[in-house]
């Protein structure tokens, strides 16, 4: 399969899921911006979960660029991936619906751990098939992000039935070391493209 298809088939899921999830927030049946209010925790949950969204579907943009080849595994590991993001907006509107409650707040951070996990799954796979010296390992050398963010995911996990507001402080703060632009993986495909010039 050429990668073309596996990056149109996993853009289409993800527009999907942000679309369910705007879809959640219902219009008020008042005419007043008081009418609004109610709506607050619902408007919260979306934002983060489309920060997360989007930050997934820019990186795995990114690690799918480097891969010359797609083979089942790999296929098999996106569709893992795919599955725990599909459960965002599940969990974005039951957080949402409860105002940040511990249960509900606990799942979300149970989804994210595993997307995470899935993540990381691909990317190994990735390295894998494509050897210890490709692209995608020089890109992400000791990947700091990603060892840090599961413990993120834990703690808030764990804090969510103790203090739900730390906790959906420690999930913005995940998502916003994710959020700084990333070159590593742009950088070294134009170093590689100019090698290959020369």
């Amino acid at each position: 399969m050429k990668k073309a298809r596996l990056e149109a088939f996993s853009d289409g899921v993800l527009a999907i899921i942000i679309t369910i999830m705007v879809l959640e927030i219902k219009v008020p049946h008042g005419t007043h911006f008081s009418d609004l209010k109610e709506l607050i925790p619902i408007f919260l949950s979306y934002a983060l979960s489309f920060l997360y969204i989007g930050i997934y579907w820019n990186n795995h943009h990114h690690m799918i660029s480097t891969v010359r080849k797609v083979t089942g595994n790999i296929l098999w590991a996106n569709l893992h991936l795919l599955f725990w993001l599909s459960l965002v907006p599940f969990a974005t509107g039951w957080v949402g619906e409860n105002h940040f409650s511990a249960a509900p707040l606990a799942l979300y951070g149970v989804i994210l751990l595993m997307a995470g996990i899935a993540y990381v799954i691909l990317q190994s796979l990735i390295i894998k098939n494509e050897g210890k010296d490709c692209v995608l390992k020089k890109a992400i050398g000791k990947d700091v992000k990603g060892k840090i963010s599961p413990f993120l995911y834990l703690a808030a996990i764990a804090l969510s039935w103790v203090n739900t507001v730390c906790a959906g402080l420690i999930y913005l703060i995940a998502a916003l070391i994710w959020l700084i632009p990333d070159r590593r993986i742009e950088r070294i495909l134009h170093e590689e493209t100019a090698t290959s010039n020369e």
